[in-house]
């Protein structure tokens, strides 16, 4: 089995976890790393709803329609924590964490703290492994819905909404990309594009 397959079948296994509950509009994929070192990359698959939507538009000082429904900073954390994480992280999942070194070595993107790397090749490896993750993570996306397995079930099809809190602006490229254009058109009038 390969990281991705593993990976794929983690999402799928957490979106058959997802509540029964209509008012999910959103997947969730967050992209985040083990103590943000890049050699140990892991997503958090979540949910949002229209009931939390709603509680922060009716809330005193609420935030404008599209910060509620589509920012980070406002999921619940079924969006932001998830409920499974799948990746390297070797406490959540010890056997994508042993699928992602094996691989990472195989292309000669693994290096322990210990090898002399220079800091620039750390850097080097570290971006490539950061490019390689968002990758796998758009094409997970684009083959749930491809194989139908939002729609199978959720009962719909959904948008997987792709965000880095460490790189806030790529959520629109990464969620652009993973997804069929009809299901983002709301989520991308706010993309720096939209005022391109």
């Amino acid at each position: 089995m390969t990281f991705q397959q593993h990976v794929e079948q983690l999402v799928v296994r957490a979106l058959a976890e997802f509540p029964a509950e209509s008012e999910i509009y959103a997947v969730t994929f967050r992209i985040d790393s083990v103590d943000q070192d890049p050699r140990f990359p892991y997503l958090a698959i979540g949910y949002t709803t229209e009931a939390e939507v709603a509680r922060l538009l009716a809330a005193p000082n609420p935030p404008e329609a599209w910060e509620a429904r589509w920012s980070y900073a406002y999921f619940p954390p079924s969006g932001l924590e998830g409920i499974r994480v799948a990746g390297h992280d070797p406490e959540r999942d010890p056997i994508g964490a042993e699928l992602h070194r094996r691989e990472t070595a195989e292309q000669g993107l693994w290096y322990e703290d210990e090898d002399e790397l220079s800091e620039q090749e750390q850097d080097e490896r570290g971006e490539r492994l950061n490019g390689q993750f968002h990758t796998l993570c758009v094409d997970v996306a684009r083959r749930l819905h491809t194989d139908g397995q939002i729609t199978k079930l959720l009962g719909r099809s959904l948008p997987v909404i792709l965000y880095d809190m460490f790189d806030p602006d790529e959520m629109f490229a990464l969620t652009k990309a993973a997804n069929p254009a009809d299901l983002v058109t709301d989520f991308l009038t706010e993309s720096p594009e939209a005022y391109g």
